[in-house]
């Protein structure tokens, strides 16, 4: 088991047609393990009931939501921290900056030292276009080496 790759024939200057096409990995993923699906796995390693972990899932999103936006950065211990980040356009003199240059902001996740473990530990498979992430055999789809995948 492992993380698949397929190459991708993309240009080196996004956006700029005339610049050089190269070959770059892209991860593919294996499947969704969706709530449901997780729930159940964590109800099977502990004394709780798949309804008590989601119900305990859902209020740790809501809890999660209103310390964000609170401004606070939310340390979930080995799994790691959420924190609010912001941009905005730029302006030559202080005064001239209004909040409405503020862009959207994003959520940023941090993980914890497990997960960035697995950043270094995981290994990887690469597939070829037409193979399926879980079986690695052709399913008959063609590739297009000039502007496609691999």
């Amino acid at each position: 088991m492992g993380q698949n790759f397929k190459l991708v024939h993309l240009y080196s200057k996004p956006g700029d047609k005339n610049s050089e096409k190269k070959w770059y990995a892209a991860s593919k993923s294996n499947g969704i393990a969706d709530l449901d699906e997780l729930c159940m796995l964590i109800a099977a390693r502990s004394t709780v009931s798949s309804a008590d972990v989601k119900a305990v899932l859902d209020n740790l999103n809501f809890v999660i939501d209103f310390q964000l936006k609170a401004g606070r950065i939310v340390q979930l211990g080995e799994l790691g921290n959420f924190r609010m980040s912001v941009g905005s356009e730029g302006v030559t003199e202080k005064k001239d900056f209004s909040t409405s240059m503020l862009k959207t902001p994003k959520i940023v996740f941090t993980p914890g030292a497990s997960l960035r473990e697995t950043r270094i530990t995981t290994k990887f498979n690469q597939i070829s276009d037409g193979q399926t992430p879980e079986t690695g055999n052709n399913n008959g789809n063609g590739g297009d080496d000039e502007g496609g995948e691999i």
